[in-house]
C-alpha cells in the first residue's frame, strides 16, 4: 500500500508486529519463573531439616551412594514414654465425641512431628520370653495400674510383684478363656479342622481369646481403641500376641474384603444396632463368605442376664430381634446358640444378595463404584459390599484347609498386575532361600529371641509364610500406595494391615522384636522422609530388637548413618546371592534408660 505521494506506507505487516509480543512474552514468562525459584527455595528452607536433603532416587542420581551425615537424636521427654502419634489422648480434644471419632488415627502435621527417640520406662527389661510370656510380664514395661484395679475381679489381669499374671479370665468367661473356647468349639467344629485359621477380635481386652486360640492353630488379629482402657493393645503385644490399634467409628478398618475366617465380640462395648447397623456392615465387609460372626454378651441370653447389665428384659429383648433383623438383611443367618454365646455365619449363597438389589432393600448394596478393598482412611458406607463372584474359591467352604492353603495361589492373585500361580510359586521360593541367608546372619531369627515380626512392606506374605514353624507371628503390612497384595496374603492364612509409612504404625512404642524391609526405601522416598520412617521404627521396636533392612546399595549407608544417630548398631552384609546393588543391614537397637530418671 502507498500513500498518495507515492512513498512507501509506513504501516507495519503482522508478522513484523508479532516480534516484538513474542520478546515481551518470553520476558515475562522469565521473570515469573525466577520469582517462582525464589519463593520456592525460601519454603524449602523451612522445610528442609539438617539431617537430611531431598532424596532421589536411584534411577535418577548418579550411582555413588547417597552419603548422609550422622547427627545424634536427643531423648524425647519420659512423659512420651508410651507415645501413639495418630492416636494420642492429648489431641483428643481437637475431634468430635460423636461415634468416638476422636479415637481414629488422627496424625501430627510434619511440623509437629517429633525428632527425638522414646525413652523406655523407668527399670523396663528385656521381656519375658514365649509362651512364658503368654501368661505373665513384667509390671515396669507396662506399668498401668487402672486397668489392673478395674479389671482385676474380672481376671484379666493381676499384679503380683514385681509382675502382671493373665488368669485367662474376661468379663464374659470367668471360668477361663480356654473353657469359653472349648464352648465355642462345640458350636462350631470348623474350629477344630483348620477350616477356620484367621480371626479378628474387636474390644479385645488384654487378647486372652487370641493368645488362647494360638495352640489351637487360629491366628487372630486382636484390635482395641486407646482408651480409658490403658494399654490393651500393648499388653496383648508385650504378651506376644498380634495385635492392633484400631476401632470400627466412621472409617473402614485397613484390612481387605472378605479377610478374615471368623469376627469376635465379647461384650465390646460396640452399639451394632445403631447408625443403621454400620458397624455390623463393616464386620460384614471384612468377613469372607461362609465365616462366622461370634458374639457374647448384650443382648445374647437376655432371658438369663438382663438383670446384672442395668437394664429391662423389654429392653433387651428389642435389641436381640432388631439385631437378628439387620444380620438376616445383610444375609447372616443364625448358626449355633448356646448360654452365652451365638454364631452367625456369612451367606456364600449369591440368592441372598441378589435381593438386595431390590428399591426397598436395606441395607442395599453397594454400588459398583465402591471398592471393596478401599480401607486407608475410606469413609463406611451404609451398604452392603458383595463378594465378587468372579472368585470361586473365595468362600470358606473353597479355600483349602490350613496348612495346605498356605501354599496354594489363592484365585485374587490375579486381580494383582502380573499376578499369577507362577509368581506366587517363585516368590516362596525366593524368600526360603533368603530367609535361610538371614538365619546365617541373624542366629536368633527362628529362636525364642525373637517373637512379634513385623514385614514392613510384603507382597504375598512370602517372608511371614517362610517362617510360619518357628515361634514367632509376622504382622504383614502393605502400603496403601502399593499394589494391594494384602488380599493375598490373608488369603494364605496369614494376618496384616495397609499402612502409609509416611504416618506412625497404630502402635505402642517398644512392641516388635523385629522389623523387615524390602527396598521401602526405594519405593517410597519419593513420598516419606527417610529419617522419620527410621525414628518412627525406632520408636516400635524393643531396645535390643533387631531390624533386617534389605535395600539398594545407594540407600544403605545413607540409612546406616542415620540408625547410628538413633544408638543402633549395624553392620553391612552381602545378600545371598552376592549381588552388588543390593545389601543387607542388621541392625540392633540399644537399651538405654532416660538421662532424667533412674534406671535399674
Amino acid at each position: 500500500m502507498k500513500h498518495k505521494d507515492g512513498k512507501p506506507g509506513s504501516q507495519v505487516d503482522k508478522s513484523s508486529r508479532a516480534v516484538p509480543l513474542s520478546i515481551m512474552v518470553v520476558v515475562l514468562c522469565g521473570f515469573s519463573f525466577y520469582l517462582g525459584g525464589i519463593f520456592c527455595s525460601e519454603k524449602e528452607r523451612f522445610l528442609i531439616k539438617e539431617v537430611e536433603k531431598p532424596v532421589q532416587s536411584p534411577k535418577e542420581s548418579s550411582s555413588s551412594p547417597l552419603q548422609i551425615k550422622s547427627v545424634a537424636f536427643q531423648e524425647c521427654s519420659s512423659e512420651y514414654q508410651d507415645y501413639t502419634p495418630c492416636t494420642d489422648p492429648r489431641k483428643w480434644k481437637k475431634y468430635g465425641l460423636h461415634r468416638l471419632t476422636f479415637m481414629e488415627r488422627h496424625c501430627p502435621p510434619v511440623f509437629e512431628r517429633k525428632e527425638c527417640l522414646i525413652p523406655p520406662p523407668n527399670g523396663y527389661q528385656s521381656p519375658i520370653k514365649w509362651p512364658k510370656s503368654r501368661n505373665e510380664c513384667w509390671y515396669r514395661n507396662v506399668p498401668y495400674d487402672w486397668i489392673n484395679k478395674q479389671k482385676s475381679n474380672q481376671n484379666w489381669l493381676r499384679k503380683e510383684g514385681e509382675k502382671f499374671r493373665f488368669p485367662g479370665g474376661g468379663t464374659m468367661f470367668p471360668r477361663g478363656v480356654g473353657a469359653y473356647v472349648d464352648l465355642m468349639q462345640d458350636l462350631i467344629p470348623e474350629m477344630l479342622d483348620g477350616t477356620v485359621r484367621t480371626a479378628i477380635d474387636t474390644g479385645c481386652g488384654v487378647a486372652s481369646w487370641g493368645g488362647d486360640l494360638l495352640d489351637r492353630g487360629i491366628l487372630t488379629m486382636s484390635l482395641a481403641p486407646r482408651d480409658n482402657h490403658e494399654a490393651q493393645v500393648q499388653f496383648a503385644l508385650e504378651r506376644g500376641i498380634p495385635a492392633i490399634l484400631g476401632i470400627i467409628s466412621t472409617q473402614r478398618l485397613p484390612f481387605p474384603s472378605s479377610s478374615f475366617d471368623m469376627a469376635h465380640c465379647s461384650r465390646c462395648l460396640i452399639p451394632w444396632t445403631e447408625f443403621g447397623g454400620i458397624y455390623l456392615l463393616e464386620v460384614h465387609r471384612i468377613l469372607r463368605p461362609g465365616g462366622f460372626w461370634v458374639l457374647s454378651g448384650p443382648p445374647v441370653n437376655y432371658e438369663n442376664r438382663w438383670r446384672g447389665w442395668n437394664t429391662t428384659i423389654e429392653a433387651q429383648k428389642n435389641d436381640y430381634e432388631k439385631l437378628t433383623d439387620l444380620l438376616t438383611s445383610m444375609c447372616f443367618k443364625l448358626y449355633n446358640k448356646k448360654d452365652d454365646i451365638a454364631v452367625w455365619r456369612k451367606s456364600s449363597d449369591s440368592t441372598c444378595y441378589q435381593q438386595l438389589s431390590r428399591p426397598d432393600a436395606y441395607p442395599p448394596k453397594c454400588d459398583d463404584g465402591t471398592e471393596p478393598d478401599a480401607a486407608w482412611y475410606t469413609p463406611l458406607r451404609p451398604c452392603v459390599v458383595v463378594p465378587d463372584p468372579k472368585y470361586k474359591n473365595l468362600g470358606l467352604n473353597s479355600v483349602p484347609k490350613w496348612p495346605q492353603r498356605l501354599k496354594v495361589a489363592p484365585d485374587r492373585i490375579s486381580a494383582i498386575h502380573g499376578g499369577s500361580a507362577s509368581t506366587f510359586k517363585h516368590d516362596d521360593t525366593k524368600w526360603k532361600d533368603r530367609v535361610k541367608h538371614y538365619k546365617k546372619l541373624l542366629p536368633a531369627l527362628g529362636t525364642d529371641k525373637i517373637r512379634n515380626v513385623m514385614d514392613m512392606n510384603t507382597a504375598y506374605g512370602g517372608f511371614a509364610a517362610s517362617m510360619v514353624d518357628d515361634p514367632l507371628w509376622v504382622m504383614n503390612v502393605v502400603s496403601s500406595y502399593a499394589p494391594n497384595t494384602l488380599a493375598v496374603v490373608f488369603d494364605r492364612g496369614l494376618i496384616g494391615t495397609y499402612h502409609d509409612w509416611c504416618e506412625a504404625f497404630s502402635t505402642y512404642p517398644r512392641t516388635y522384636d523385629l522389623l523387615h524391609l524390602d527396598g521401602l526405601f526405594t519405593a517410597e522416598s519419593q513420598r516419606c522422609d527417610m529419617k522419620y520412617v527410621l525414628l518412627e521404627m525406632d520408636r516400635i521396636l524393643r531396645p535390643n530388637g533387631y531390624a533386617i533392612i534389605r535395600e539398594s546399595s545407594y540407600f544403605v549407608d545413607a540409612v546406616a548413618a542415620i540408625a547410628k544417630g538413633m544408638r543402633w548398631g549395624c553392620r553391612k552384609e552381602e545378600t545371598e546371592y552376592g549381588i552388588e546393588k543390593e545389601k543387607i543391614l542388621i541392625c540392633q537397637k540399644k537399651l538405654w534408660y532416660s538421662s532424667n530418671q533412674n534406671s535399674r
